[in-house]
């Protein structure tokens, strides 16, 4: 298992737009992802799941991915949140 915290920049959180994508990205991985944010955690692969933990600017989450594919998942959600301006 690989994981990594990150902080939310995006001045409008992790919204139903950037949500999407980001799960569009995670299906493209075997591995399980999961998405913590405070005592929660989702799915990534679902879009209520994410939706539900309603994740706002500055707030800290964390990825963590389990599977035969877990490096080159958690590198391309890495890659793919901060090209798109959505977390560091």
């Amino acid at each position: 298992m690989v994981e990594k915290t990150f902080k939310v920049i995006d001045p409008l959180g992790i919204h139903a737009r950037p949500a999407t994508v980001l799960i569009q990205q995670a299906n493209r991985f075997n591995s399980e992802i999961k998405l913590e944010y405070g005592k929660k955690v989702a799915n990534l692969k679902s879009i209520m799941g994410v939706m539900s933990l309603a994740i706002e600017h500055g707030a800290s989450f964390k990825l963590s991915v389990n599977g035969h594919d877990e490096e080159e998942a958690l590198n391309n959600l890495v890659d793919f949140l901060h090209t798109q301006g959505l977390a560091e």
